[in-house]
């Protein structure tokens, strides 16, 4: 049974290198310049341009809401913005979650996508208590992929040429993690 106390209101989770902060007001200009990163808006098919007012408005928009989970990825050290992880399309009827992520250039290639994952996995699966964890990555992201597997994931399927980008037509591919899964990933 899904937990929606644990929902309503995003935590703070801390690893090794990096802490999961709720993103609020002060994230702003950190979050505009990542949402107009080329390489990020490929990663994530982003094809809609953001104003910094819709940016602005996102983020102090964000303590208000109870039905998702919005964190930004921070340096542990530095405290530097290094990308987003968002919990979305949380179905307590079903017990099911997906979530998408992001890394600005210079924190990409170092583990952290991983770590905050695993962060964010404990919460849901612990506290929230979902069943099951889903994502979707475009073909052209192998590294994302290799992450996500990882973190226990399994290519459950494809969705063909779902993207277009740059007159390509790209897939999608679908994975996903059931609690039964981490739970034993955990007791290794």
């Amino acid at each position: 049974m899904i937990n929606l106390a644990a929902v309503a209101t995003t935590p703070t989770l801390t690893g090794e290198r990096i802490r999961l902060v709720p993103l609020g007001p002060e994230h702003a200009a950190a979050l505009f310049e990542s949402l107009h990163d080329p390489e990020s808006m490929r990663l994530t098919g982003t094809h809609r341009t953001f104003t910094r007012a819709d940016i602005d408005a996102y983020c102090a928009s964000r303590a208000e809401q109870d039905e998702r989970l919005d964190w930004v990825i921070e340096d542990a050290v530095t405290g530097e913005y290094a990308g987003g992880i968002a919990v979305n399309d949380i179905d307590a009827d079903n017990e099911t979650a997906g979530f998408r992520i992001d890394l600005i250039e210079t924190y990409r290639g170092r583990g952290l996508g991983p770590e905050a994952i695993e962060l964010m996995l404990r919460h849901l699966f612990d506290e929230v208590g979902v069943h099951r964890v889903d994502l979707e990555v475009y073909a052209f992201n192998p590294r994302a992929q290799r992450s996500y597997e990882k973190c226990g994931f399994v290519v459950e399927g494809r969705m063909r040429e779902s993207l277009l980008w740059d007159g390509q037509r790209v897939d999608t591919i679908v994975m996903g993690l059931l609690r039964p899964d981490w739970l034993a990933r955990r007791s290794v």
